[in-house]
């Protein structure tokens, strides 16, 4: 691994190394959490539900370097879409710099603390089940705006 640069989250995220790019994930685990679009009107409705890779008590991936091996269906988040995912939570460092804001005051780029998304509410460590649990999706839809 190279060295990350000083305040590199303020730059373009087009002129970020790989390196860089992936450590501006805040690890709040929502991304990996499964969706349901309504059929009728496209509308996306967000769950509890975690991806069977997902530890439930810690919000982090069990294997990302391998994921996409274990569910093919994984988005890899890229500079080319991250404008195009609008079920990213308002949070997500990603689409927080790709409009040009700045990262949300308890990301652990700013803290030097990788719990402070927990202790923010942020996360949803804690707060899910897992895909292979859960049952049926249409059971487990959730606003994680009002929890």
């Amino acid at each position: 691994m190279g060295a990350l640069r000083a305040r590199f989250w303020e730059l373009p995220l087009a002129e970020l190394s790989r390196e860089e790019w992936e450590s501006l994930c805040d690890g709040c685990g929502r991304c990996c959490l499964h969706k349901i679009e309504d059929a009728d009107t496209g509308e996306i409705a967000d769950t509890n539900v975690a991806c069977k890779l997902l530890d439930t008590d810690t919000a982090r991936c069990s294997d990302y370097r391998h994921r996409k091996a274990y569910v093919p269906d994984c988005l890899r988040l890229t500079l080319k879409i991250v404008d195009q995912v609008e079920w990213l939570p308002e949070t997500c460092a990603y689409r927080r710099r790709a409009a040009g804001e700045p990262l949300p005051e308890w990301h652990h780029l700013l803290t030097g603390d990788r719990d402070a998304v927990h202790r923010a509410g942020a996360s949803v460590a804690g707060r899910v089940i897992s895909e292979r649990e859960a049952g049926p999706l249409e059971h487990h839809i959730v606003d994680w705006d009002e929890t």
